[in-house]
């Protein structure tokens, strides 16, 4: 069976697809942030539901996904944009480059992951403290029970966060504590945890793997991730502080222009209709459906969430231009 490539790693395909070059089937260029885990599955059940078109699937971290949209415009490859944070679909739609989705039945979804008729929810990715326990117990250290026992000097070089620049991971984690404490309190609170990072990764999967590896003890990670890997057997644990747990929702959209294309659509349809309900019953149980619950091997149940209010795109450039690591 024809599997599908992935434009980031097979640059060579894409310019011949799109040239025309040996290829007369219908083309759909798909742009996800969608972890790497999630990536080969996406990628499969496309192969298998669609033999007939040419999809190309090309991943991009969450920064650099808005930026390329945002700077190709309606003027891009693109087609379909899947598992882009909120602020930035809210920033494409205000820049008129998202096609309109109001014909799209948006009352099955939780009321507060509906926010714009330009996209729509496909999942809430929450994120949490996770620790290494082998790590941990062979260092001699103790879990951390708040925010504030990650500026022990004994957790210095055993720490990874993902970068809040290119990682809506990473920001959900900065966004949070600010509203939990204000803006002061949490970026001098970030100035001093950075004595004690190891890396700011660009991904958000990026401190799970560091865990794995035993590279980090502890990770500010998301929760998805860590569940995958406990699942396979690496000796991790989910920790929740008194804040709760910080969450992005994501979402998904047509470009502009884009959604007349027969392919485009069918591409779509499926994504919203069938895959997205697939993604969150194997990776992201957290509930967005109404009355859909699933309930995934070692997921933490009644989560109570971080305030995550005010996550607008104007509020994020204004946070993201304070940061400095």
């Amino acid at each position: 069976m024809k599997k599908i490539s992935i434009l980031l790693i097979i640059t060579i395909l894409c310019t011949a697809i799109f040239s025309g070059c040996g290829s007369t089937k219908q083309s759909v260029l798909i742009y996800t942030s969608v972890e790497n885990y999630i990536l080969e599955d996406l990628i499969d059940r496309l192969d298998e539901e669609f033999p007939d078109y040419d999809i190309i699937v090309e991943y991009l971290s969450t920064g650099n996904h808005a930026a390329k949209l945002l700077a190709e415009g309606m003027n891009t490859d693109c087609d379909i944009t899947f598992n882009l944070e909120y602020a930035y679909l809210s920033q494409l739609s205000e820049k008129n480059i998202l096609a309109d989705l109001s014909a799209y039945d948006k009352s099955i979804y939780l009321e507060d992951t509906v926010e714009n008729d330009d996209y729509i929810i496909q999942c809430r990715n929450g994120g949490a403290i996770i620790v290494n326990t082998d790590v941990l117990k062979e260092k001699g250290l103790d879990e951390p029970t708040c925010y504030e026992d990650l500026l022990k000097p004994e957790y210095k070089g055993l720490i990874s966060m993902p970068s809040p620049k290119s990682s809506g991971t990473g920001y959900m984690f900065l966004k949070s504590l600010v509203n939990a404490w204000g803006e002061d309190e949490a970026f001098a609170y970030f100035d001093k945890l950075n004595a004690n990072i190891l890396q700011y990764t660009s991904s958000g999967s990026g401190p799970v793997n560091a865990l794995v590896q035993g590279e980090v003890a502890i990770g500010l990670g998301m929760t998805s991730g860590a569940v995958i890997k406990t699942n396979e057997g690496a000796p991790l644990k989910i920790l929740y502080f008194e804040e709760g747990s910080p969450f992005s929702l994501y979402g998904q959209a047509i470009i502009a222009g884009k959604e007349n294309n027969k392919a485009v659509k069918d591409v779509f349809d499926f994504l919203i209709n069938t895959y997205n309900y697939e993604c969150n019953e194997k990776f992201y149980p957290e509930q967005i459906f109404k009355d859909t619950v699933y309930d995934v091997e070692n997921y933490p149940t009644n989560i109570t969430y971080s305030d995550m209010s005010n996550n607008t795109n104007d509020e994020k450039n204004r946070l993201l231009d304070k940061w400095k690591y």
